[in-house]
């Protein structure tokens, strides 16, 4: 499967924005998909995550209450909302699939071998 993240961008703290995640190739309703967020000078960090199939929905700490992850098998695509962005949200976001992974690996970037070209997200103070 391939994957291209888009709608990056500039916003002001507080807003929000929504990111798309769309794929191509067969059988995208077997793929769990994730989110995950590198900042300037950090290390890569998982956001969130929607399981293949009925599409629960994980996320990390930091982002709870504010982000929404959803999916559309239909359209093969995960969006991800963004509320009240702060500037520590700052960073190039990246979505990845990987086939039939099971929620105890969601956060595992090792696990996803299907990577999207991450889209920017910037957040002015």
């Amino acid at each position: 499967v391939q994957l291209q993240a888009s709608g990056g961008g500039l916003v002001q703290a507080g807003g929000s924005r929504r990111l798309s995640c769309s794929a191509s190739g067969r059988g995208f309703i077997n793929y769990t998909v994730a989110w995950f967020r590198q900042a300037p000078g950090k290390e890569r960090e998982f956001v969130s995550a929607v399981k293949y199939g009925v599409g629960t929905t994980y996320y990390s700490d930091f982002v709870k209450g504010r982000f929404t992850i959803s999916r559309d098998n239909d359209k093969k695509t995960v969006a991800l909302q963004m509320n009240s962005l702060q500037p520590e949200d700052t960073a190039v976001y990246y979505c990845a699939a990987a086939s039939l992974l099971h929620y105890y690996y969601y956060s595992a970037e090792r696990c996803y071998n299907f990577w999207g070209q991450g889209t920017l997200v910037t957040v002015s103070s």
